[in-house]
């Protein structure tokens, strides 16, 4: 029997949502990696927007167009999920949301977020063409597929996935409709990095023998914050790719 995670402990009046897998959540103590792993770029580029408009394409929850809210002039949250839509007008009442589609939301700003989830359209072509007309820059993040899914594997086996990218076929699809494209590798730091190191010497054969992998792991998750990973120029052996695009 599969097991179900819901928000906890979210604030009177702001419904949970429950993990699907299709968008990472706050408060659910067993997703906060890869909470915390999609949060650390959005405080990244928090710091490069102070005083601008930025609109945050399929923004889900609402956490990140709420760290962007922080410095930026102005955000709009834009979100074609009702679930998610409803929860984060409810959670975020300082940030505006729009419920509408990324190929159609046009909207001008200085700047457009769109957070790990180009892997999930249909057309990235279109969805980047109408970015580049509402907008001089894009910030755009996606996962590495060749350290996401199985090594040989075209594809991990995240069903909401169309296309996952290697550098190459990443950066060749930015540089087909800007101008100027710089690419960061996401990367584990401190104690994911330790952990890393420690699967390759053995761990993970060593701690299910001493049986303590779910009292470990129940404080290990929990216990990953943002400086835990890094962002450093991009190669082959990065968690997520972050595009910066430019038009001009």
């Amino acid at each position: 029997m599969s097991t179900s995670y819901v928000q906890d402990n979210q604030p009177e009046g702001v419904p949970p949502l429950e993990l699907t897998g299709e968008r990472t959540l706050p408060d659910v103590p067993e997703e906060n990696y890869w909470y915390q792993r999609h949060r650390v770029v959005y405080e990244w580029i928090r710091a490069r927007v102070g005083g601008l408009k930025v609109v945050d394409m399929a923004s889900g929850e609402g956490y990140g167009a709420n760290v962007l809210a922080r410095t930026a002039r102005e955000v709009v949250g834009v979100e074609a999920n009702p679930e998610a839509f409803a929860h984060a007008v409810a959670r975020y009442p300082d940030v505006r949301f729009e419920r509408a589609l990324v190929e159609e939301y046009g909207e001008p700003a200085d700047a457009i977020t769109f957070l790990q989830t180009i892997e999930h359209v249909q057309d990235p072509g279109a969805v980047l063409e109408n970015f580049k007309r509402s907008a001089p820059v894009a910030y755009v993040s996606t996962p590495n597929v060749l350290t996401l899914a199985p090594e040989g594997a075209e594809k991990s086996g995240n069903p909401w996935h169309v296309k996952e990218y290697r550098l190459n076929e990443f950066r060749a699809l930015c540089e087909a409709h800007y101008d100027h494209v710089e690419i960061l590798g996401l990367y584990h730091a401190r104690k994911l990095l330790a952990q890393d190191r420690a699967i390759h010497l053995g761990w993970d054969s060593l701690h299910p023998r001493l049986g303590i992998t779910k009292r470990f792991y129940d404080w290990f998750v929990p216990a990953i914050d943002l400086r835990d990973f890094t962002l450093r120029a991009a190669d082959d052996r990065a968690l997520d790719f972050l595009a910066v695009c430019r038009s001009h």
